[in-house]
Parts: structure tokens; sequence; C-alpha cells
């Protein structure tokens, strides 16, 4: 029941729009949650800070690694549509639980129940966080021009759109946390949940279904990647001659060589080339009857685990942004709950709202970036973009490192 309609009539922004809603409203969730958890485990649960900090990052942390295991459920059985179907109850779930676990839950079982509904919520993650963005890009058809302009509008709008929703959070529901009740913070993060999974199925029939299922080949990313390595490793003695290699490009259906139509077959790149022999058809490929995958691959699955190997190095040196990034949900809020934060006689700015300052910082910076910094730099590079991707990561990196300095010559 719960398939979108598969048309290529449908998609666009008419189906996009309604993708954005569920992102909003778990980003909403999520931000009102984490953003003054810290301040619930040590006033209302009594735990030592350095214990609640370590829970806080936990929980971050866990929340950040079930997508993997998300990601591969989506690919290799269920499909995008409804693991985001499937993830949001879960998360609606979570918080229904979390709600309860501080109001009508006992206060001798209110951790434990506490903890559980977390976990369940980092479940929910899982499912959602690798599917909404990717699901949201398959409403937009590469083939044309006009869809290529959209899509790229969208993700702007898209990454404002969670940007304004964590501003949002971070001040709204921080404040009914801190100066109203938490019971009715988490309503109304429930509320937000259940209007965001409604407003998702609203769309269903505008959606463009692209089916990205690797069932067909009977296994997970996962092994994909282990076959080539595997197959390489096997033809180690194999020598490689970039134009007069026999190559696998793999079967489509009628047993032919070539790929599918729908897929395209990406081109030969010169890195990692010790993994292109998992690709050559040597002698004993050629003699056999079936092909045996632990042993030949296509030149698509091959370059496709070359671009995996290349987002390594980036992976590994975000660890430390992200380990920096951790630090906003704990011992930032704790050390502006000592400031004095006083405005006017009665209202008293709640310390974890300080977070909105990231937000609006973003916002700012970015309107600076694309206005005044890409133009500058585009006269001088000559790059469309003014500078590359790596080397916004590699700024960024920087500027973190800074912040650290700082924040150690504070102490």
């Amino acid at each position: 029941m719960l398939h979108p309609q598969r048309t290529l009539s449908r998609g666009g922004w008419n189906a996009a729009i309604f993708i954005i809603f569920v992102e909003v409203a778990e980003r909403f969730a999520y931000y009102g949650l984490a953003g003054n958890l810290i301040m619930y485990l040590t006033n209302e649960l009594h735990q030592p800070t350095a214990t609640a900090a370590k829970n806080v990052n936990m929980w971050i942390g866990l929340s950040s690694l079930f997508p993997i295991l998300g990601a591969i459920v989506a690919d290799s059985y269920i499909g995008r549509f409804k693991t985001i179907i499937y993830s949001t109850c879960i998360y609606f779930l979570g918080m229904v639980m979390l709600c309860l676990s501080a109001s009508v839950v006992p206060r001798h079982y209110r951790e434990g129940a506490y903890f559980v509904a977390l976990y369940i919520l980092a479940v929910g993650e899982g499912g959602h966080k690798p599917c909404v963005q990717t699901f949201a890009a398959d409403q937009f058809d590469e083939e044309t021009d006009e869809d290529k302009d959209a899509k790229s509008s969208f993700f702007n709008w898209w990454y404002l759109a969670i940007v304004f929703t964590a501003i949002v959070a971070t001040l709204g529901i921080i404040y009914i946390q801190d100066d109203v009740s938490w019971v009715l913070s988490y309503g109304v993060l429930v509320v937000i949940i259940a209007a965001g999974l409604v407003l998702f199925l609203l769309g269903m029939q505008r959606y463009r279904y692209e089916d990205n299922l690797l069932v067909g080949t009977k296994v997970g990313p996962l092994t994909m990647v282990a076959q080539v390595f595997v197959a390489a490793a096997r033809k180690w003695r194999v020598k490689l001659d970039h134009r007069n290699d026999v190559v696998y490009y793999g079967d489509d259906e009628s047993g032919s060589s070539g790929v599918d139509s729908k897929h395209k077959t990406l081109a030969r790149t010169k890195q990692f080339r010790f993994l292109d022999k998992a690709m050559i058809v040597d002698e004993h490929d050629a003699s056999s009857k079936m092909r045996n995958p632990w042993r030949l691959c296509s030149l698509n699955q091959v370059e496709e685990v070359k671009l995996v190997v290349r987002l390594i190095p980036i992976w590994l040196s975000c660890l430390l942004f992200h380990a920096v990034q951790s630090q906003l949900h704990t011992y930032f809020i704790k050390q502006g709950s000592t400031m004095i934060r006083s405005i006017g006689p009665k209202f008293r700015f709640p310390p974890a709202s300080l977070q909105a300052v990231v937000g609006i910082m973003i916002v700012t910076t970015v309107l600076i970036y694309d206005r005044i910094i890409v133009p500058a730099a585009r006269k001088v590079t000559g790059h469309p973009a003014g500078i590359t991707v790596l080397q916004r990561i590699g700024v960024g990196l920087f500027l973190s490192i800074i912040n650290m300095v700082v924040g150690l010559w504070q102490l």
C-alpha cells in the first residue's frame, strides 16, 4: 500500500516541497531535544555534569551511526520511501515515550524510561537521515537543464529551511523547557512530528519513484564493496594495460554485454588502479560459463568502490571537526548557564538558546560568502564557485582549529 506512483510526470518542486515538510519536522524535534538535553539530565535526572555530557555524546554518536544501517535497509530491502515512513513512525513513538517518561512514569523508573525513549529516537533517526535527502533528489530529473537548475535551487532552500528550523527550535522550544514545562515542550515536538508525517503522506501521489533497490543483485552494498577488493586480490598477478584490457561492463536483463539503459556507465579512472583488476576478464573468467562475483566485477561496481575510497580521507579529516561541534550540546551550555543572561527585569535568556547564535552566523555568513567572497574569489581563481568544495572544507577545518585555540586560551 505504501508506494508512490511510478510515473515520470511526477516529481519536481510539487513533490519535493512535501519532503521538506517531513525533514523540517524531524530536525525541529531533534534540535528541540538535543539542544537542551544536558540540562534535563543534570537538573531533572540529577546526573553529574561529566556523566550527562558522556550520555549526550553517546546518544548523538549512535544517532550518527544508525544511518549506516538505515541506508543498507533502504537500498537492499524496502526502498527509501518506505524507510522514511517507518523511521518517522518510530521517531514519533520515541517522542511519545519521551513525553510520557517526563510526565506519568514514576520517578524511580523515569531515568530508564527516558533513555529507552532516547535510543528509540536514535533508531528512527537512522532510517530517516540517509533517505530523505536522496529521496528528494530523486524528484528531479538529471537529464533536463530545467530540473538540474530546480534541483540546485531546491537544496539551497533545503539547507536554509533546516537552519531556520534549528534557530526557531533552539529559541522557542528551549524557552518552554526552561521557563514553562518540559512535558509541554515534548508534547509540542510530538505534534510537530505527527504533522510532518501527515504532510509527507499527503504528497504521496506526487512523488517520482526511483527503483534503487539492490534486491536484484541479492547482495548488499557492503558485500559489493568486499567483492571488488577480493576480486582484485585474487587477480594480483594480472597485468593492466589501459588500452587493451578486456573489461567487464555488466550484463543487462537480456544477457548481452553492457549496462541497464536506466543507468549510466561510469568513466574508467586512473586512481586506485589495483582495483581495476577486479573488472578485467582473464582466461579463467572467459572460460567460465557463470560469472563469479567474487572474481569478476563490473566497471561501474569498481568505480563506485573507488568513489567510496576517495571519501575516506575527507571522512577522517572531519572526525575532529565533529568532536569540536559536539561541545555545543554539552559544556558550551553548562558554561552559558554561569553567565549573566538577564534581559530586562523579568526575562532571562535560556543558556541552551545561545546555540541559536550558530544558526544566525550561518545565515549571515552564507549571504556574505555568496554575494561578496565568491565573486571576488572567482576573479582570482577563475573557478565558477570561487573556490572548490574541498577548499571550503579545508577553510572550515582551519577555523575550527582557531576556535579551539581561543577556547584553550580562555582556560
